[in-house]
């Protein structure tokens, strides 16, 4: 580690921390008392507020209330953050008070123009492949803070043109082709769901405390979500038919790779069509599917995609 590299590293470690010795420096970064010294001189100079305190306990302190000087990037660390910050612009929304045009010209006016230069150079032959939503979740950030203080909420629920009023305790966001999507446990069933938070059109979060922690919940997740009456399947697909299963799959699945690439899982009642589509993506390198069930409704949907395309061929 460089003196630069020591130094950055020095200012988030010392970042909250009312005080410290010479000791702890020289212990951490295993360096002399005189390196030390002059490391605490150059974080000086860099704007740190820092005053000794002498006498037989003698200590560093650090000014309470301090604005610390900026962390220090390398210039390729400043290309992640800043191509990382445009993922953001394929959601119509976010869980944080942002706007990403105004995040983003504050961070430009971080840079000198040679780097702007290269930045735009960059967005011109690095291409990031996001599907763009036009929804508004308008109640995400809403959710992100329920979730944080683990409470309960009363949502207004759009879906098939009906609005249905749930009483849940989300717990997961997670981020999909540009939708988000809200996991949590419906208090009235005690059932698992996922909710599209563009089709949260109303929410209200309670004062009543939950019974479930969110270490719980997440804990839980695939437990709670599977019901008494759930199917196990398993389906063996061609070896390089792997990457279709990661690019996309449900939480209830798992693939074993051995002597044979298995995908195995379970589905609960309802949802026998949306695993069924799921392994149409396979096609032919599809091996074998049980259970029976489940083979005879891939067969059924493939069948009446062939007559919906021998209509439409044939016209």
């Amino acid at each position: 580690m460089n003196k630069s590299e020591r130094l950055n590293d020095m200012i988030r470690y010392l970042n909250g921390r009312d005080f410290f010795h010479l000791h702890d420096l020289m212990e951490k970064y295993q360096i002399s008392k005189s390196t030390a010294l002059r490391d605490i001189k150059s974080l000086e100079q860099l704007g740190m507020p820092i005053f000794v305190e002498y006498g037989r306990y003698g200590r560093y302190r650090i000014l309470k209330n301090r604005l610390l000087s900026p962390i220090m990037f390398t210039m390729d660390e400043l290309y992640a953050l800043y191509f990382a910050m445009l993922t953001l612009k394929s959601y119509e929304s976010t869980p944080f008070h942002l706007s990403v045009d105004q995040l983003n010209e504050k961070f430009e006016s971080c840079l000198s123009p040679k780097q702007i230069e290269q930045i735009e150079i960059m967005k011109r032959v690095l291409q990031f492949e996001m599907n763009q939503h036009h929804h508004e979740s308008r109640f995400l950030d809403k959710i992100l803070q329920s979730i944080l203080n683990e409470s309960n909420c009363t949502i207004q629920y759009s879906i098939n043109n009906e609005e249905k009023c749930y009483l849940v305790q989300f717990f997961k966001i997670s981020a999909k082709f540009g939708q988000w999507y809200a996991s949590g446990i419906d208090l009235t069933t005690n059932q698992y769901r996922v909710f599209r938070c563009d089709r949260v059109t109303d929410m209200v979060e309670e004062s009543t405390k939950s019974p479930f922690t969110i270490d719980d919940l997440l804990n839980r997740s695939l437990e709670l979500y599977r019901s008494e009456f759930s199917i196990d399947f398993e389906v063996e697909i061609e070896e390089d038919a792997q990457d279709i299963f990661y690019k996309e799959h449900y939480p209830s699945m798992k693939i074993d790779s051995g002597n044979r690439t298995v995908i195995r899982g379970f589905y609960n009642p309802g949802e026998e069509a949306f695993i069924a589509d799921f392994f149409m993506k396979f096609g032919n390198q599809v091996i074998s599917v049980k259970p029976e069930s489940l083979r005879e409704l891939i067969k059924e949907r493939i069948e009446k995609l062939l007559s919906h395309y021998k209509f439409v061929l044939g016209q």
